[in-house]
């Protein structure tokens, strides 16, 4: 590239990063560069996994575990679990072998007691708890990622992510779980169908900001 266009290497890279930072290409050790394949698309207004809605669209998901241990719950895990120990699960998600997702799930110790490493990446949690739920609230901001989570992502430290909070209740109105993502931008893409401007029809945990 750089004798076609007749820059230097570092002005081809840096012209790369920039392109990588927007989605549009990827790197990966090995095979170079190569353009960015079309973003994760999850639907908001439906209850589940992003796995079921990749393997609806004949993507294959995949979970890597990367931490696996029970300890002592964060305040902020603890006031929204009601426990003091918990199940922790860091996890890497990804869709045709690129990663798209870090996933850390907080599960109430007691009901995860019976879980293991090899358990939680083979199935969801949705399954594994064996609990009848009601649904889950989600929060989604914009942040940077941080080293460690940019290395499993592939993406430079401090590029902008999307961070998403879901905390899911069981029918009792028990939370029972609390997952944390973190989705490099341009790898997702949020879809919400609003079948009318009426704040009462919005999907649950939608409202609008004036």
């Amino acid at each position: 590239m750089s004798g076609e266009f007749g820059v230097s290497r570092v002005t081809i890279r840096r012209a790369l990063e920039i392109l990588r930072d927007e989605g549009l290409v990827d790197a990966r050790q090995g095979f170079g560069w190569y353009v960015a394949g079309e973003p994760v698309r999850q639907h908001l207004d439906e209850f589940g996994t992003i796995e079921g809605q990749l393997e609806r669209r004949g993507i294959k998901p995949e979970r890597q575990v990367v931490e696996f241990d029970f300890r002592p719950a964060p305040r902020r895990v603890a006031e929204v679990l009601g426990t003091s120990q918990v199940l922790r699960v860091k996890r890497l998600n990804l869709a045709d072998g690129q990663p798209f997702a870090v996933v850390t799930v907080w599960c109430p110790a007691e009901l995860g007691q019976h879980l293991s490493r090899r358990d939680v990446e083979q199935r969801p949690f949705y399954e594994l708890l064996g609990l009848d739920l009601r649904g889950a609230t989600q929060t989604i901001g914009a942040d940077s990622v941080d080293g460690a989570d940019a290395k499993l992502l592939r993406v430079p430290p401090s590029s902008p992510v999307l961070h998403c909070q879901r905390i899911t209740t069981d029918t009792t109105g028990r939370p029972v779980l609390m997952s944390e993502f973190v989705f490099p931008a341009g790898r997702t893409e949020f879809v919400v169908e609003l079948p009318t401007a009426e704040p009462s029809a919005l999907p649950s945990g939608l409202r609008l900001v004036e």
